[in-house]
């Protein structure tokens, strides 16, 4: 049996398709054409910049040239963009380039759900306390987090403050997601001239919320013309955010490292526990458990302390050595006898780089030393050789019971010491 021929189509059929093939035409033309013209990046770019700015409260303009590619993700490249509280003089944030990479939902919703995919800054620059007042004036409750897929890069970042900026700043969030773990990988230099401290850290969240638990792991390098301070840490802790107040509460730090100024390495160990409080600018630990082992004459010391850093330095520790260290200038009799653990206390207000004047007050027994200093100074005396300069550059008042010095017995010997350079502390009752 032969096959039977197939069917040729109807009319109508033959008709119908071509209209059919030509109305699908039309309308991929008319979606390719709409396409172009909402993603075209001269009507595109000031609509998403606007919807962001708007839910930021932030002014979100861009003076260069913008870029769009719509190869898979569409993806937005701004230059010169400045982000500026609506009335404000200063901009919070600047940058050279912006790339954003944003899902099609969110061309679609032109911007309303703030869903990105990765978001690039190149030169940014962001100002504290510009950042500071946008952050106070924003409604209290929590804000949305939007998600990042293939997260966050920063390059050549920089932050400015009064007084100190950081410098040299690159960030890497591999990912973002609103309950998921987070790592972050952060490179820079902190300025607070004549001190540097360059810094590689990388910190880990539980999640990004105001409740998590937070871990911080690195190296750091406290620099000065004469001495450095290169030095490992591992500081972790749980952590809340309410109301603009960042607690860690209890904050647990571990840290290693060593003083060192030419050939002179004096190596330590030092480990803090208490809360961390931070808000309005200023970070502050106290009370907090201090622990430090050090090569003489860098003291072992045990007690309490207190930390705050704002526009100023606060340091506060009151505790004990357990002896008189080696490294320390000799006492002379009974004292140099005595066995008795050593209370100490330490006071600094001033400048973050430690260049104004610490209080030092010290005991052995019923005798006592209520004296002033600088930190510089005394490091400069320990490297120019202890045994050439029997007492360190400082200012103060001694006092003992009984001194026995070349063979003679002294009572009731108070002795004032008085450097140049020193003011001499204030006098305590």
């Amino acid at each position: 049996m032969s096959p039977t021929p197939a069917t040729p189509p109807s009319a109508p059929t033959r008709r119908w398709l071509p209209r059919l093939l030509l109305a699908l035409v039309v309308a991929l033309a008319l979606v390719v054409v709409a396409t172009r013209i909402v993603l075209h990046p001269e009507r595109s770019v000031p609509m998403i910049l606007d919807r962001l700015g708007g839910a930021l409260g932030l002014q979100l303009t861009a003076g260069g040239q913008s870029e769009l590619v719509l190869r898979g993700t569409p993806t937005l490249v701004v230059r010169d963009l400045v982000a500026r509280q609506p009335g404000a003089g200063k901009p919070v944030l600047t940058a050279d380039r912006v790339l954003l990479s944003l899902p099609w939902s969110t061309i679609r919703d032109r911007g309303r759900r703030l869903e990105l995919t990765r978001i690039e800054l190149d030169g940014p620059t962001l100002d504290l306390p510009a950042l500071r007042r946008w952050l106070s004036s924003r409604p209290p409750g929590e804000s949305r987090m939007p998600s990042l897929g293939s997260g966050l890069r920063v390059r050549k970042g920089r932050v400015d403050a009064i007084g100190w900026h950081a410098e040299g700043l690159s960030i890497d969030v591999p990912r973002l997601h609103a309950g998921a773990p987070l790592q972050v990988a952060m490179r820079g230099r902190f300025v607070d001239q004549p001190t540097q401290v360059p810094f590689d850290l990388v910190l880990a969240m539980t999640r990004p919320a105001p409740e998590a638990g937070v871990a911080v792991a690195g190296t750091l390098d406290v620099q000065r013309r004469d001495w450095r301070l290169p030095a490992r840490i591992l500081w972790s802790g749980p952590m809340r955010w309410r109301d603009g107040v960042l607690m860690v509460a209890p904050s647990r730090l571990a840290s290693s490292g060593a003083y060192v100024s030419g050939d002179r390495r004096l190596p330590w160990v030092l480990g803090l526990h208490g809360p961390l409080r931070y808000a309005d600018g200023i970070a502050s630990l106290a009370p907090a458990g201090v622990a430090l082992r050090g090569e003489s004459p860098l003291p072992t010391f045990d007690g309490l302390g207190a930390l705050a850093l704002g526009g100023r330095l606060l340091l506060r520790l009151d505790g004990v050595t357990p002896g008189w260290p080696a490294g320390w200038p000799s006492l002379p009799p009974p004292l140099s006898a005595s066995t008795s653990p050593v209370p100490l206390r330490l006071d600094y207000l001033g400048r973050a780089s430690l260049a104004d004047v610490a209080r030092l007050r010290l005991r052995r027994d019923a005798a006592r030393f209520d004296g002033s200093f600088r930190v510089p100074e005394v490091l400069a005396w320990i490297d120019d050789g202890i045994a050439g300069h029997p007492l360190p550059p400082l200012s103060g008042k001694a006092s003992a019971p009984v001194l026995e010095i070349s063979g003679a017995r002294l009572e009731g010997v108070e002795i004032d010491i008085v450097d140049p350079r020193v003011p001499m502390p204030p006098t305590v009752p």
